[in-house]
This record gives C-alpha cells, sequence and structure tokens, in this order.
C-alpha cells in the first residue's frame, strides 16, 4: 500500500509508525491517545464522529499522517462553526458531514499535518493539504476544518483556506523558584486574592494531592470518571468520554497523566485531570461532588501551576475559554484554525464573517492586556 489512503481507524497502523511522526511528543495526537479513544467507545457515529485518517505510504510504511475525522455534528470542537452550519442549511445546503482535522474533544494547539522535519518536509505538508481538499471534493463535503494548528503546520494551508483565530488563556513559566516567585511577579491585589483562594481550599478539611495516572487503582479511576460524568450531568451536557478510556489512560501514557484529587477520608471527592507533554502541562477535565469555596481553582489552576515550576516546563494551558483565568497568571493567547469551503459564494461569505470577527478580536485582546495582573505589564 503506496501513496495517499484515508483509514477508517488507527488500529491497524504501528503505534511507533504513527508516533514517530509527531515532533514534540504531544499526548493528544499519539497514537495511545487516538486509538484509545476510538477503541474505549469515545468516538462513535451517533456522537457524530467516524475516523478517516490522512495517511502517506511508501513501500507500505506511514511517512506522514492527519489525524482525521468525517464529522455529522460540530460537537467536541471547541472552534465554533454552528452559525456556519445553520446559514448553509438555510440556503439549502447540507453542512454535515465535513471534514475534520484535530484531536478529538482536545482545545490544545499541536502538530495536525505529522510529518518529519526533513529537506522535503514543507513538500509533503502540502501534498496533505492538498489531498484532503481532492478527498473533500471526491465526497462532495460542504467544508474542511483544521483546528488548533501549530506555527510549523501553518504554511501548508494556501489561499484556498480562511484563516481563523481565537484566544486561550496560557500561563508561561518566567524560570520562578517556586509557586510564592510566581506570586511575587503578580500585582498586590492579585497576589492577595490567589492566597485566599488557597487558604479556603486547604482550610476545607478535605486531603489534596497530585498523583499519577500509573499510581491509581482501577476503583480510583472509577471514581474520578464519575466525577467528570457528573459535572458534565449537572451543565446538561454529553459526558462523551467512557469510564474504559480513563482508566486506559493511566495505564497507557503512565505519569504523563497527573490527577490534582480532593479527599473526604478515602473517597475522591473532587479532581481535576492534566496530561503533559513536551515542554507543556495541559489542564483537560474537572469534577467535584462537593462545593467547596477555592477548590477549583486550587485544583485546576494553582497545583498545575505549581507542578510545572516544580518540573521545570515552559507553559501550562487549562483549557478553552475563562476570562477569570486573566486574575489568576494566565494571559491571551492566539490559537489558530484553517477552513476549505467548498463553494464560492458561501465561502465569500464566510470570509466576511471571519473578517468582522477579527477586528473584534483585537479589540477584545487589548482591553484584556489593560488587566493584567503582572506587576510590570
Amino acid at each position: 500500500m503506496d501513496g495517499i489512503h484515508f483509514l477508517d481507524s488507527l488500529g491497524g497502523i504501528p503505534a511507533a509508525d504513527w508516533d514517530a511522526l509527531v515532533p514534540d511528543g504531544n499526548p493528544f495526537v499519539s497514537h495511545a491517545f487516538l486509538s484509545g479513544m476510538e477503541a474505549k467507545g469515545c468516538l462513535r457515529e451517533d456522537y457524530g464522529w467516524k475516523p478517516h485518517h490522512l495517511g502517506l505510504f511508501e513501500h507500505g510504511r506511514l511517512v506522514a499522517a492527519a489525524p482525521t475525522y468525517l464529522k455529522g455534528n460540530s460537537h467536541g470542537e471547541f472552534v465554533f462553526d454552528w452559525a456556519w452550519a445553520s446559514a448553509w442549511e438555510r440556503a439549502g445546503g447540507d453542512y454535515y458531514p465535513k471534514l475534520l482535522v484535530a484531536s478529538p474533544y482536545s482545545p490544545v494547539t499541536g502538530p495536525r499535518l505529522l510529518v518529519p522535519e526533513s529537506p522535503v518536509a514543507e513538500v509533503i505538508r502540502n501534498r496533505l493539504t492538498s489531498a484532503l481538499v481532492d478527498e473533500a471534493d471526491r465526497l462532495g463535503l460542504s467544508s474542511i476544518h483544521a483546528n488548533f494548528l501549530t506555527d510549523a503546520d501553518l504554511d501548508a494551508f494556501d489561499d484556498r483556506w480562511l484563516a481563523r483565530s481565537d484566544y486561550q488563556f496560557h500561563w508561561h513559566n518566567r524560570g520562578y523558584a517556586d509557586f510564592d516567585a510566581f506570586l511575587g511577579a503578580l500585582t498586590s491585589k492579585k497576589r492577595r486574592n490567589i492566597r485566599q483562594e488557597r487558604a479556603h481550599a486547604h482550610a476545607s478539611g478535605l486531603t489534596l494531592e497530585m498523583r499519577g495516572g500509573d499510581e491509581l487503582s482501577d476503583s480510583e479511576w472509577r471514581q474520578i470518571h464519575a466525577l467528570y460524568e457528573l459535572t458534565f450531568d449537572m451543565k446538561g451536557n454529553h459526558a462523551a468520554l467512557t469510564a474504559r478510556f480513563f482508566q486506559y489512560l493511566g495505564r497507557s501514557l503512565g505519569s504523563n497523566v497527573q490527577i490534582a484529587l480532593a479527599r473526604d477520608a478515602h473517597d475522591i471527592v473532587a479532581m481535576a485531570l492534566f496530561m503533559r507533554g513536551g515542554d507543556a502541562l495541559f489542564g483537560r477535565y474537572w469534577g467535584a461532588s462537593v462545593d467547596v469555596s477555592g477548590l477549583h481553582f486550587e485544583l485546576c489552576y494553582y497545583r498545575g501551576i505549581d507542578y510545572a515550576i516544580r518540573e521545570g516546563l515552559a507553559r501550562f494551558e487549562p483549557g478553552a475559554q475563562g476570562e477569570h483565568k486573566l486574575a489568576r497568571g494566565f494571559l491571551p493567547t492566539l490559537t489558530h484554525s484553517r477552513h476549505y469551503i467548498a463553494h464560492d459564494g458561501f465561502r465569500r461569505a464566510v470570509a466576511d464573517a471571519l473578517a468582522h470577527e477579527a477586528r473584534h478580536r483585537e479589540a477584545y485582546r487589548e482591553e484584556l492586556l489593560t488587566h493584567s495582573p503582572y506587576a510590570d505589564r
């Protein structure tokens, strides 16, 4: 099997071949993470996910790839195109299925065009994006969406693709010796507020700790998943990740999965799940069965910052959205996506909407930075 192929599963691709294409150890495009979602019941057609991975093969071996899905809705993507879908369907078109290049349920910037660095890397990336367009046209799809792209991938998307950006809030390590050194870089008001929040959490009587995924028992993983599920249910959302997948993460990624826990005696009553890759920590899931002042901030943010400082990590990305993160040391950071719209008229309409969105986005950033938590802003 040589040339370009689209695959309905990663199950037949050797993990070593796929992971050799991931340049920075990003866990969200690792074979273990993506194939685990497929095998453990997280990606189903009735959830709107159908694997359709792009692979380039030479002499029967995978040499480049892109994690790709046929999507029957826009759930679990975090680059919101509901308005585009509604407009196209009101005009009589079928917006779904569409083609998505992404890591499922993961609003995390990372490699999407998996190409080893070489003198011909740019040529291969261009070949992958052209293959995506050819496939969408062959299937008669409305669009292709490539979300949370790295800078290395951006140049491969030519002017057929519309550019879109947004802001997340990321924490950056300035070489802090410890958490107190980080606090020392903040304004006095922000420093005082964080100390108060941490004090409330520590005064709760709960036992707070950070544990690696490989240190937890199956029973503890079941409790962690139940809290994740409970929080989604309370917000009226669907918890797509299964208990089997949570346990699998702990076994397959080990200490690259980190869990901040709050225990009442032996019972886990709150948790925040993180993943580590390269020089970064990524916050992903939160769940709690108790309402304790400051506990969410302690587990989701301050434990992550403290871990990143201890481990010498360059940054901590706590997840999508959330202006409240600014007051806790997280600064607005651009994320990038690219979008291929097949119909010329629809493409022009989306381009106009994106131009308006971009003007609003930059005004929003300037307003945010007037509220920087850092004393040397």
